[in-house]
């Protein structure tokens, strides 16, 4: 299963104009409302250090192989402008074919939510550390202009609807359906012949096998996509059927 870094904003000095709370609050906040979306659709995370620097980021993305580098920001004019802008950007490394396609599926999907999707854009940037240094393909959000009022607003009042957009392009990403995640349960891997349950990469008896549960065994389960569970065993999470699943 696909493992990510999520890196929201590490920078509090950037306050919304609404007076309510800075990038690095808000980008947090979305990456907390997307964690549970995240584990409901089989895709398992680490985040940044909130107190670190991008650098601090870089460097710990880079330390492990991840399937994909998502660095959460919003965006600010520039001295003189302040306030005049609004719009997403979706920044990509050039020449990065992963990280061109994740981005115009991340576009695609802000498109449906944000009031101005003619404004919702991606662009290549080989300036930006934190797709220019990273191991793992990467897109860069700049989520709306935080010091502008109906921007800043905008974040506010829709971070569970931008986490749920945002797992689901990466849902798409991946081949993976979406699911609408459930309070976690704890479930029981049972077999009427005493042999384990297959931990499965897809929910399909044609996916790979991640891991095998003894029988017997406790998991913790996520979601429900159709007869399969989005099951958590130690630290492998996968499809299990959910006839050998019970809650």
């Amino acid at each position: 299963m696909p493992t990510i870094f999520l890196s929201p904003s590490t920078q509090e000095y950037n306050p919304y104009v609404t007076g309510a709370g800075s990038e690095e609050y808000f980008m947090n906040l979305l990456a907390d409302a997307m964690e549970p979306l995240l584990l409901a659709n089989g895709i398992q995370f680490v985040r940044n250090d909130p107190q670190g620097t991008v650098g601090n980021s870089i460097r710990q993305s880079n330390a492990d192989s991840y399937d994909f580098h998502l660095a959460l920001h919003s965006n600010a004019s520039g001295s003189g402008s302040e306030g005049q802008n609004r719009g997403i950007i979706v920044f990509y490394y050039p020449g990065s074919v992963s990280g061109q396609r994740a981005a115009e599926l991340f576009a695609s999907a802000l498109r449906e939510i944000y009031p101005l999707p003619d404004r919702v854009t991606t662009r290549s940037a080989a300036n930006l550390t934190e797709l220019r240094r990273t191991k793992a393909p990467a897109v860069l959000l700049e989520l709306g202009y935080h010091d502008n009022a109906a921007d800043a607003m905008w974040v506010q009042e829709h971070i569970g609807l931008i986490a749920q957009t945002l797992v689901q392009a990466l849902t798409e990403y991946f081949g993976l359906p979406y699911v609408c995640p459930g309070p976690s349960q704890t479930g029981l891997a049972v077999t009427d012949s005493g042999g384990p349950v297959n931990l499965r990469s897809y929910p399909s008896a044609q996916g790979q096998v991640i891991v095998q549960i003894p029988n017997g065994s406790t998991v913790t389960v996520f979601g429900r996509y159709r007869g399969w569970y989005v099951v958590l065993y130690g630290d492998a999470l996968g499809y299990a059927n959910s006839a050998f699943i019970q809650l």
